[in-house]
């Protein structure tokens, strides 16, 4: 895509964090807004600050997309509003930083609804549409857990392998015909997710959400599948293809067994 002004972006998570920040940067792009969040007051707080900031309009669409059924409930409220979405923006997701054993298996059934069969079930809504316009995005929000596996938080680092592989899969298949998909994959982020995911993360690095949403809108806008924020996460992901997987795995438990919280 050339340019995002007067384009429409449907975003999944918006209510915070990276999710807020794709917000307000597309905005400042020129492109109108879909909001999807849990929180209605959060969505409507932040659209009637995007319209007065930005001039652009935003509509506000709640729901939870952790329920099987929301994905197409909110597909059909955007086809009965008449809006026409250009971009599709996955970025609703969760994780727990923990040993596997100290959560539910209806925690992880959430977790895989909400961070794989979501984005799967948006993108096989929008996507004829998208095609049919002849034009359009997509942009979903991995990590760069998904490049290796991950001891303490294996579940959502392998929630987002697959997003970064459906991604790309999905790129090689329909870039030639005007849609671009496009995995983001930040590192640690200061947003709500480390309280969420009960990870004690002081000390270690982060970036800003401003930063992660201008680099992934920067990614959308050039076309590529992929892109990794940061020099420092981009090296780090290049690890598997360098050290024997086992060794990437005990680093890499190593390091995350000292952030669980007990």
């Amino acid at each position: 895509m050339k340019t995002l002004k007067g384009k429409t972006a449907f975003i999944t998570g918006a209510s915070s964090g990276i999710g807020e920040a794709i917000a307000y940067e597309l905005a400042q792009h020129g492109a109108n807004l879909i909001l999807t969040a849990r929180s209605t007051a959060k969505l409507q707080a932040i659209a009637a600050a995007i319209r007065q900031q930005h001039g652009v309009a935003v509509a506000v669409f709640p729901g939870d997309l952790a329920r099987k059924e929301t994905a197409q409930a909110l597909y059909e409220q955007v086809k009965r509003a008449g809006l026409t979405v250009d971009v599709l923006v996955n970025n609703a997701g969760f994780g727990k930083w923990t040993h596997f054993l100290d959560q539910s298996s209806e925690t992880y059934e959430q977790m895989i609804e909400l961070n794989v069969n979501s984005v799967v079930k948006l993108t096989h809504l929008f996507l004829p549409d998208l095609l049919h316009q002849g034009e359009g995005g997509i942009l979903n929000v991995a990590s760069t857990g998904s490049f290796q596996p991950c001891p303490y938080i294996a579940t959502y680092c392998a929630t987002k392998a697959f997003v970064l592989s459906f991604s790309e899969g999905l790129h090689g298949e329909y870039a030639q015909r005007g849609v671009t998909v496009t995995a983001l994959c930040p590192g640690n982020t200061d947003t709500g997710f480390q309280a969420t995911a009960s990870a004690d993360t002081k000390g270690m690095r982060s970036d800003t959400s401003a930063r992660v949403a201008r680099e992934g809108i920067q990614a959308l806008l050039r076309g590529k599948s992929f892109h990794v924020v940061g020099t420092d996460n981009y090296l780090q992901s290049l690890l598997p293809r360098w050290l024997p997987r086992k060794t990437v795995i005990n680093l890499v438990g190593g390091m995350m067994s000292k952030k669980v919280v007990a």
